[in-house]
């Protein structure tokens, strides 16, 4: 019930904006708006939506791990040098526009789901790096000082009591870059990857309103799906 609690808010958000995204819906509102263009099959959309996420995982999924990894690495003695470089290069990826990052991307990679995996690294990154850190410098020095009292190797320590105490916040981390993915991913369409920002793109090259807020919509509604998911399927911290 707790769980349930949590991503209530966002699951709810979720279907009121798939409601809006639906055909039907879609036109009795662009008609209020004197917008009277046929709207997106539901069909075709549920088949975007899937590609849109399975295309959001693609980038997010390598994204967090890189995160993860440079945030331990960071942390650690040997690492501690880099810091200054990974915070710098985090940063510098997230300042560039989705839309920079993929028409900058197209002419190495080519059109379709490259270019827009290559945009979705470079925004995923800083989030999970910045809640590494954060959630490994938040574990109280007692707790490494009583492992390694223990016999514990570096390695163990790591893995049994930083990772395992730091293991929510990082979380967090990783729930912000899916999410982040999920809302940018849209621009891939303009890459000529099939995502929800597919019907957007139409909408705005035919002056097709209801296209728009489709598009609009079903992306904002599997933005808080994942959110709503997440947040149930993560206990939450004491």
């Amino acid at each position: 019930m707790t769980r349930l609690r949590r991503g209530g808010p966002a699951l709810l958000l979720a279907l009121l904006l798939a409601l809006l995204a639906s055909p039907g819906i879609a036109s009795a509102v662009g008609a209020m708006i004197g917008a009277t263009q046929a709207p997106y099959p539901a069909g075709r959309l549920l088949s975007l939506a899937m590609e849109h996420g399975a295309l959001s995982l693609a980038g997010a999924l390598p994204a967090g791990a890189i995160g993860l990894l440079l945030g331990i690495l960071v942390t650690r003695p040997s690492g501690i040098a880099l810091r200054p470089a990974a915070d710098a290069f985090a940063a510098t990826a997230q300042a560039v526009p989705p839309v920079v990052a993929v028409a900058l991307a197209v002419p190495a990679t080519g059109f379709g789901w490259a270019p827009t995996v290559v945009a979705l690294l470079l925004y995923g990154i800083m989030p999970v790096l910045r809640a590494t850190i954060g959630a490994l410098e938040a574990v109280p020095r007692d707790a490494r000082l009583a492992a390694e009292a223990v016999g514990l190797s570096p390695r163990q320590v790591l893995a049994e009591v930083e990772l395992a105490l730091a293991w929510p916040l990082v979380l967090d981390g990783l729930r912000v870059a899916l999410v982040l993915a999920v809302a940018t991913t849209a621009v891939g369409a303009l890459a000529g990857a099939a995502t929800l920002g597919t019907p957007i793109v139409i909408g705005l090259q035919n002056q097709n309103q209801v296209l728009v807020l489709q598009g609009a919509a079903a992306t904002a509604a599997l933005a808080f799906l994942a959110d709503a998911l997440l947040l149930m399927a993560v206990p939450a911290r004491d």
